[in-house]
C-alpha cells in the first residue's frame, strides 16, 4: 500500500508511467495496473484523512486481482492440534496434515500452507512475559550443562568430571560461577553460600531449578523444599522460590548466565588440564572477573560489574555474622537398644522413643535428634563406624544399676564386708575370660547380704576359700546349711584314717630291700 499510494501521488504531480516506475523502482505494468485500479474504486489524491492501511487495502483488494476468487478452505482445529502435539511424544504435523486432508479432500490446504498457518497462530501463543527485576530482590541459580575434567595427576586419567554452579542477580545480571566436584547437596549448599559472599549481602530470594537437591518434591504451587535448603535459607533470611516444573523462562536469567559462562569460561579453558578443583576455581577466577567486567553488546557504557554498583549492592541485605554449617537431616527410627544409625555410627535417644520416627540432623561436629520438632538428644559426631555414643541418661533405669557395677566397685563393696569376703569375689572375677562374665556371679553374693548378716557372710566366704569353692551355689550352700557356724573346720585330707586290723597300713607300700630284689 505504501508504493500504491506514492504511485498515486506522483500522477497527481502529472508524472508518466515510466517515470513514477523508475521513482518508484517498479515495473511499467505495475503502475498500470495501480492507477487503473485507483480510478476503478474512485480513490485520488490526497486520500482520505480518516482511511488507514487497512481501509484502503479493502477498497481496492478487488480491483487490483479483480480475477481472483476468494477462497473459502476448510479451518483445521488448531487448539486441537496444539493439545496432540503435547500429548503424543511422536506426533508430526505430517501425519496430523494427512488427517486433516482425509476429512477435507475437496477444499483443504496444501500442506506447506497447512504448516504456515499453523505456526502463525502458535507465534501468537508463545509470547514472554518481560520481567522487570528489582535491584537486590532475586537470585537466580542453576547448574551448567557443560563439565570440566579433573585428571589424575600421575597417570592423566579422568578422575570425576566437576560440574559449574551459576547464579545470577535479576536486576544487574552479576555473575558467579565456580566448579564443584559434584552437584550433591553439600556441594549445592556450599555454592549458595560462596556465592553469596561473593556478592557481599543477601537478595531478598533464590530461584532455584526443580534439582532433586533442593527440592524433594517439585510441585506448581506448594513445591517440597530440601530440609537443609530451608534451613540454609532460614539462615540467610532468603525465600526460595523455586520455577515451575518443565518451564525454564521462570528462571531465564540463569539460563542466559550459564549459556554466557559456558561461552567465556568453560570454553575458554579447553586447552588447559587440572589436577584438583582448587586449580580450577583458581583460574576460573580471573574469567569470572572479566567476564563482569565486559561492556554489553547493546549498552557499550556499561557492564555487569558497574550495573552490580548502581543498582544490586546498595540494595542488598547484610550476612549474618555467622556463616552458615552444614547441616544433613535424616529420619530415623529407634531400635530395641534405643540407638539409631547415621553414617554408620550409632547414637543414643531416650528408651521410651524405641519404634517412634524421628529426625536426625547432623554436622561434621554435631548430631541431634528431634522428635516432634523438640530435641531430644544431642551428641558429639562420632568418626569411629560400627561403634556407638551413649548418654548414661538415656538409658532405663535397670541397664543404669546393671551397668553401675565395676569390677572396681564390687570388690570395693566386698572389702566393706571383711577380707575374705573380697579375695572371694576378686578370685571369681578374674577366674572369667572376661570380669563381665563374673559380674553376675558377685550381684548373687550381694544379693546374699540382703538375707544373711555381714559376720555370717564373711564365715562362708573363709569357708568356702578353705575349700576352694570359688562360686556363688557353693556360697549359697553353706550358707543354707549354716556350715559357716561351725567353730572348727576340719577339712577331709586332715582327718586321720580309719583304726581296723585289716588295714595295711602306709608300711605295706614301702619299697623292697635291695636282698629281696637280687
Amino acid at each position: 500500500m505504501r508504493k500504491f499510494k506514492e504511485v498515486v501521488r506522483l500522477h497527481s504531480l502529472g508524472l508518466t508511467q515510466r517515470q513514477i516506475a523508475r521513482s518508484c523502482s517498479i515495473a511499467q505494468s505495475t503502475v498500470h495496473e495501480y492507477l487503473k485500479a485507483a480510478a476503478a474504486a474512485g480513490v485520488s489524491w490526497p486520500l482520505p484523512a480518516e482511511w488507514n492501511e487497512q481501509q484502503l487495502e479493502g477498497a481496492l483488494s478487488r480491483k487490483l486481482r479483480p480475477g481472483a476468487k476468494t477462497r473459502q478452505a476448510a479451518q483445521p482445529d488448531f487448539p486441537s492440534i496444539r493439545r496432540q502435539l503435547q500429548t503424543h511424544r511422536n506426533l508430526t504435523l505430517q501425519l496430523l496434515w494427512e488427517e486433516y486432508r482425509e476429512g477435507n479432500p475437496a477444499d483443504g490446504y496444501s500442506y506447506s500452507r497447512f504448516c504456515e498457518l499453523y505456526h502463525h497462530w502458535a507465534r501468537t501463543l508463545d509470547v514472554v512475559l518481560r520481567h522487570d527485576h528489582r535491584a537486590g530482590e532475586k537470585m537466580f541459580v542453576d547448574y551448567a550443562g557443560d563439565k570440566i575434567p579433573i585428571h589424575d595427576r600421575q597417570t592423566g586419567e579422568v578422575i570425576y568430571q566437576a560440574s559449574l554452579f551459576v547464579a545470577v542477580l535479576g536486576a544487574s545480571n552479576y555473575t558467579f560461577a565456580e566448579a564443584t566436584q559434584s552437584q550433591e547437596l553439600a556441594c549445592w549448599i556450599g555454592s549458595h553460600v560462596h556465592a553469596l559472599e561473593f556478592l557481599g549481602g543477601v537478595p531478598e530470594a533464590v530461584i532455584p531449578d526443580n534439582v532433586k537437591t533442593g527440592v524433594k518434591h517439585p510441585c506448581r504451587y506448594e513445591p517440597d523444599l530440601n530440609p537443609t535448603y530451608r534451613e540454609m535459607a532460614e539462615h540467610y533470611g532468603l525465600a526460595v522460590l523455586p520455577a515451575r516444573p518443565y518451564k525454564p523462562r521462570d528462571k531465564a536469567k540463569v539460563e542466559a548466565g550459564v549459556q554466557v559462562a559456558q561461552r567465556w569460561i568453560v570454553a575458554a579453558l579447553r586447552h588447559t588440564q587440572f589436577s584438583a578443583l582448587a586449580d580450577l576455581n583458581e583460574a576460573i577466577a580471573p574469567l569470572l572477573d572479566r567476564l563482569n567486567r565486559r561492556p554489553f553488546r547493546k549498552r557499550p557504557d556499561a557492564c555487569r560489574a558497574s550495573l552490580f554498583e548502581q543498582l544490586d549492592r546498595p540494595a542488598l541485605r547484610a550476612l549474618p555474622r555467622e556463616r552458615y554449617v552444614l547441616a544433613q537431616w535424616k529420619k530415623v527410627r529407634p531400635n530395641i537398644d534405643y540407638h539409631v544409625e547415621i553414617e554408620r555410627h550409632y547414637y543414643s535417644v531416650p528408651y521410651q522413643l524405641v519404634g517412634e520416627e524421628l529426625e536426625a540432623r547432623y554436622t561434621a561436629t554435631t548430631v541431634e535428634i528431634f522428635y516432634h520438632g523438640v530435641r531430644v538428644a544431642s551428641h558429639r559426631r562420632g568418626l569411629v563406624a560400627h561403634s556407638a555414643t551413649t548418654l548414661h541418661d538415656h538409658r532405663p533405669k535397670s541397664h543404669q544399676a546393671h551397668l553401675e557395677w565395676t569390677p572396681s566397685r564390687l570388690i570395693h563393696w566386698a572389702a566393706s564386708v571383711g577380707p575374705a569376703t573380697a579375695e572371694l569375689v576378686q578370685i571369681i572375677l578374674e577366674s572369667k575370660p572376661h570380669p563381665e562374665m563374673g559380674y553376675r556371679a558377685c550381684l548373687g553374693i550381694m544379693g546374699l547380704a540382703k538375707t544373711y548378716t555381714a559376720a555370717r557372710l564373711e564365715a562362708a566366704s573363709q569357708r568356702a576359700l578353705l575349700l576352694r569353692a570359688h562360686s556363688y551355689p557353693s556360697l549359697k550352700s553353706i550358707l543354707k546349711r549354716s556350715l559357716d557356724r561351725q567353730t572348727v573346720l576340719e577339712l577331709e585330707v586332715e582327718k586321720p584314717g580309719p583304726q581296723h586290723d585289716n588295714i595295711r597300713g602306709a608300711t605295706y607300700y614301702d619299697p623292697l630291700p635291695n636282698s629281696l630284689l637280687q
